[in-house]
C-alpha cells in the first residue's frame, strides 16, 4: 500500500532471503570471509551458526553467487530432516545425476566417482547444509563418512553446516567428537548493533528506490532496536509495519509511535 506513495520500486523489507538486499555489517562480512577462506584453502568442514532471522540463508545465497561457477559445483540442502539414503540421493540429485545406487553402499560408491570426475576436470564441490542443527546423528556420520572421500592432494567434497545456535550443542555430543575435530572454521553471526541496524534500514530503502522519504526518526530507530534485539528478519517485520503506520498518516516521518503501534501489533500476532 505504501510502496506507491513513498516512490519505492519494489517492497524495502521483504523478508524473503534476496542477496540483492544483503546488508553486510561487521559480523555479516567476516562471516562471508570465513566461508570464503575455507572454501579457498580446501578446510574440509566449515559450521556458520546463528540466531533464528540472522541473515544467514541470505548471506549463504551471496555465497553461492560469488563462487566462480566455471570452477565449482554447489549442492544446497535446505531441508535436513532426511535419512541417510535421501541425503546421498539429494547430493547426487544437486549435482545433476539422475541415475542413482540402490543400496547406501552404492550410493557412497557412486559419490565417490562423480567427485573423483569433477576433481579431474578441475571442479571443486562445495556441500552446504542449511537448518543443519535437524541432522539426526546417522546423517551427521554419514556426512562425516563423505568428508573422508579424498586424493593424495585433497579432499573431494567442502563441506559447510548452517544452524541456529542449537547446532553447538548437537556437534558438542561425545558421539560425534570425531565429526568435530574435523571443523577448521567455525563462526558465529551476531545481531546488527544499533549503528548497524540505522545503516541496515537506508540500505533496504536505498536499494528498493526510496528518495530520502521517508525517514525514520532518531527515537524509532532505538524502538526499533529494542523491539528486534538486532535481529534482522524482526527488523524487517516492524520496519513494515511502521511504514504502513506511517503511510496511514500520510506522513514522510517515521515515528516513536508508528514503532510502538508496529511492536504492539507483533507482540499481539506472538502471545
Amino acid at each position: 500500500m505504501y510502496q506507491s506513495f513513498y516512490g519505492f520500486k519494489e517492497a524495502p523489507f521483504n523478508i524473503t532471503p534476496d542477496p540483492r538486499f544483503l546488508y553486510l555489517s561487521p559480523t555479516h562480512l567476516e562471516a562471508l570471509q570465513h566461508l570464503k577462506y575455507g572454501v579457498r584453502e580446501k578446510k574440509g568442514f566449515i559450521v556458520l551458526v546463528g540466531e533464528v532471522g540472522c541473515g544467514k540463508t541470505t548471506l549463504c545465497r551471496r555465497f553461492l553467487n560469488e563462487l566462480d561457477p566455471k570452477h565449482y559445483d554447489t549442492a544446497l540442502i535446505l531441508n535436513p530432516r532426511v535419512t541417510e539414503t535421501q541425503m546421498l540421493k539429494a547430493i547426487l540429485t544437486e549435482l545433476g545425476e539422475t541415475k542413482f545406487g540402490r543400496s547406501q553402499n552404492d550410493l557412497v560408491a557412486q559419490m565417490n566417482r562423480v567427485l573423483l570426475d569433477r576433481i579431474e576436470k578441475n571442479r571443486d564441490i562445495v556441500l552446504i547444509i542449511d537448518e543443519a542443527q535437524n541432522l539426526s546423528f546417522e546423517v551427521l556420520e554419514q556426512i562425516r563418512l563423505l568428508s573422508n572421500l579424498e586424493t593424495d592432494k585433497q579432499k573431494l567434497l567442502q563441506i559447510v553446516l548452517m544452524g541456529q545456535p542449537e547446532l553447538k550443542d548437537v556437534l558438542a555430543r561425545d558421539e560425534l567428537r570425531q565429526l568435530r575435530q574435523r571443523i577448521l572454521v567455525h563462526y558465529e553471526l551476531h545481531p546488527l548493533s544499533a549503528n548497524d541496524m540505522a545503516h541496515y534500514i537506508h540500505h533496504r530503502l536505498t536499494l528498493a528506490g526510496g528518495n530520502g522519504r521517508p525517514s525514520f526518526t532518531r527515537w524509532a530507530l532505538r524502538s526499533l532496536h529494542r523491539g528486534s534485539g538486532g535481529i534482522p528478519r524482526i527488523v524487517n517485520n516492524l520496519c513494515d509495519k511502521s511504514l504502513l503506520a506511517a503511510f496511514i498518516r500520510e506522513s514522510d516521518e517515521v515515528t516513536y509511535w508508528d514503532v510502538r503501534r508496529a511492536r504492539k501489533e507483533m507482540s499481539t500476532l506472538t502471545d
